[in-house]
């Protein structure tokens, strides 16, 4: 599943739902980033910003390898169930959306980082995150979404969501060629891939 970010409503509605999900996101989170780390390690860099950052479990697992995490989302009580665990202390959540301007000034951050958000948009909006992850990253935009090794369960979610799921798989490299300077796609064996981008040359 993922998360439209103009979807506020709904994503109010279930957040207490993703939030039960919280510790099996961060375990996955926390594996996942293992094999990002032989590509491109994070901790070598000094912040980052989570965009579409849900209920904080990537934003956790972040900020326990020594990053400056800013967890961003549209949907408050998403963010209100990230805050409220001690361990996420350190990390600044704010109420956002990707699909306004980011409230951050150019090169900001780092690293930015979204999870799951891109295929749940319409191209319109994925065009958009990814003009404003590039304008606030100073070295990498970093993209954790599916690939094209789909369970026959996730399409029928993702037809249920009614995202753009199959538009953003068939057309993916296309995409990322035509809105960054480079990208880097990382295979996991559970039908996901980390999308290292290099953000734009903005003249």
């Amino acid at each position: 599943m993922g998360k439209r970010l103009g979807s506020n409503f709904q994503f109010n509605l279930i957040a207490p739902i993703y939030g039960l999900f919280y510790k099996t996101q961060k375990r996955n989170y926390s594996r996942d980033l293992i094999l990002l780390s032989k590509h491109l390690n994070v901790s070598k860099y000094n912040s980052i910003v989570d965009v579409g950052c849900g209920t904080g479990a990537l934003c956790s697992v972040l900020s326990k390898v020594g990053i400056s995490v800013t967890g961003v989302d549209p949907a408050k009580r998403m963010l209100k169930i990230g805050a409220r665990k001690k361990e996420n202390i350190d990390i600044e959540f704010i109420n956002a959306s990707s699909a306004n301007s980011l409230p951050f000034e150019d090169k900001s951050f780092d690293l930015s980082v979204a999870s799951y958000v891109a295929h749940g948009m319409k191209l319109d909006e994925r065009k958009k995150l990814y003009e404003e992850m590039s304008r606030v990253s100073r070295h990498y935009v970093i993209l954790y979404d599916y690939n094209d090794k789909r369970a026959v369960i996730t399409n029928i979610i993702e037809k249920i969501e009614r995202g753009d799921y199959f538009n953003f798989i068939k057309n993916v490299e296309n995409e990322l060629d035509e809105n960054f300077e480079s990208f880097e796609e990382i295979k996991l064996g559970n039908q996901a891939s980390w999308y290292i981008c290099k953000p734009l040359i903005i003249q």
